[in-house]
């Protein structure tokens, strides 16, 4: 009886963690309707913005955009980071520490830092001695104002010389069972080599302020896309997680329900055979 006992903590168990798994697929599928509707409807103004703005950066004549622009011996490397502040997404988050430590490797420990966006990314990195910044905070208020900041500040960490190149690293959603880890370059600006504009655009007041005017925009509006897709690919990921999770509890409860009627019945026959054996004992 003890054997039950056990097996039926067990079921109860499995059956809880069934419960919160279920429930956390289901909030997830809310959470990612509403940030994937945000990331597919802004994705197709931000790639044209960029579009724009290497394609005017390529025809502009002299230093006019060259603080964004300045390809410069690559001796100081950012990586930014981009994570979810909570797991149980499957290996979301994994992937992109796993890439960011790639990147150090490459560039040399010595000369990355790592500017890291959510609490996944600091926790696993933050051992490596290379984490400068932490903005986990982003999450609690997501909105363009507080990533535009953040971009703000990238942006004079670049121009004030302290990094000669920046990239971000992130998740970009495809779907709710697939996301895919880019590295994007934010800083220095990639030129589009022999673009012309000047036959597809009019330009006023003149492309030079409009250059100047859109490239912090168009760098704001990156990395909150960036930004945008890793928590749409969160939400993914986790309904995704929590869908399989929810899979294996239902399989095991199952077999633990198979399981534990036929050692109930079992059971049941080992006492009817010591009744029946019992009755003829006292028969003879």
């Amino acid at each position: 009886m003890a054997n039950l006992k056990e097996i039926r903590n067990r079921i109860t168990s499995v059956s809880s963690t069934m419960q919160i798994t279920s429930a956390m697929k289901m909030v997830s599928a809310a959470k990612l309707k509403k940030a994937q509707d945000a990331i597919t409807a802004m994705r197709p103004y931000s790639e044209k913005l960029t579009e724009l703005i290497q394609s005017l950066s390529a025809s502009l004549e002299g230093d006019v955009a060259s603080k964004y622009t300045t390809q410069r011996e690559v001796k100081k490397v950012l990586v930014v980071a981009i994570t979810s502040n909570r797991g149980l997404c499957g290996a979301l988050n994994s992937n992109v520490l796993k890439q960011a430590r790639l990147l150090a490797e490459q560039y040399g420990h010595d000369n990355v830092g790592i500017f890291a966006i959510g609490k996944k990314a600091n926790d696993g990195l933050h051992k490596t001695n290379f984490v400068v910044a932490n903005r986990s905070d982003i999450y609690d208020d997501l909105t363009f104002e507080n990533a535009a900041h953040i971009a703000d500040s990238l942006t004079h960490l670049f121009i004030d010389g302290e990094y000669d190149k920046i990239e971000l690293v992130y998740n970009q959603f495809k779907n709710a069972a697939t996301q895919v880890v880019v590295t994007e370059q934010f800083l220095p600006l990639a030129p589009i080599q022999g673009s012309t504009t000047t036959s597809d655009y009019i330009f006023e007041p003149s492309k030079v302020e409009i250059v100047m005017e859109l490239i912090p925009k168009s760098l704001r509006t990156q990395l909150y896309k960036a930004i945008r897709d890793s928590f749409a690919a969160e939400h993914g990921a986790r309904m995704t997680a929590m869908h399989k999770a929810t899979d294996n509890a239902t399989e095991l409860r199952d077999q633990l329900k198979l399981t534990y009627n036929k050692a109930r019945q079992a059971a049941i026959t080992g006492e009817i055979l010591e009744i029946v054996g019992g009755a003829e004992a006292l028969n003879s």
